[in-house]
């Protein structure tokens, strides 16, 4: 079953001139961007739509020093490029998601949503203690 859901792009795989995808977050409840997924590699109208709203991440930026796996179980690591986390985009996903919320699956690229900002994004929840 899919849905589908709003996202911050906090990061992309391969150059930011045309990126190959989108790594995707939420603020938590207390204010922390966290990393909510990936989508799967953008098509290539796609990827320069993105390229043109992206602005390179700046000192401090809430991913810094993050690494990020190629896939569940894998130990390899992602060449990420971080960005200025202020584009939403719509995405497809899987509804389900492990204990912390992040799509098991890779999300698929709708369009982006320059119409929102990141605090119209739905927060995403800590899990029940």
């Amino acid at each position: 079953m899919r849905e589908t859901a709003e996202a911050i792009v906090g990061a992309v795989t391969g150059p930011l001139a045309a990126p190959s995808s989108l790594l995707l977050g939420s603020y938590d409840d207390d204010g922390r961007l966290q990393y909510t997924g990936r989508t799967t590699t953008l098509a290539r109208a796609a990827s320069g739509t993105v390229a043109g709203l992206l602005a390179p991440g700046r000192r401090g930026h809430p991913w810094s020093g993050w690494s990020f796996s190629a896939g569940w179980g894998s130990r390899q690591r992602l060449s990420v490029t971080l960005v200025e986390p202020e584009l939403v985009v719509e995405v497809g996903v899987d509804v389900a998601r492990d204990a912390s919320g992040r799509w098991w699956h890779p999300a698929r690229w709708h369009r982006a949503r320059p119409d929102l900002s990141p605090r119209d994004v739905p927060r995403l929840r800590s899990p029940p203690q």
